[in-house]
């Protein structure tokens, strides 16, 4: 438990960088299949995920 409560600014950014990808996959997308990132919901997500951990991560570096 003690995990989650030390990282919780990239667990929460994690989950909403999620969200975001999946949106932005979901309403903007790509049609033609050629974009590597937002041609499938999967790709897209993940990087929204990683994308959040990486803000997360710099959120609580500057907070110590």
């Amino acid at each position: 438990m003690s995990f989650f409560i030390k990282h919780k600014w990239i667990i929460r950014l994690a989950l909403i960088g999620g969200i975001i990808g999946y949106g932005y996959y979901f309403f903007i997308g790509c049609t033609s299949g050629r974009c590597v990132i937002t041609s499938k919901p999967i790709n897209c997500s993940l990087y929204g995920v990683l994308m959040g951990a990486f803000l997360g991560d710099l959120i609580k570096n500057k907070k110590k």
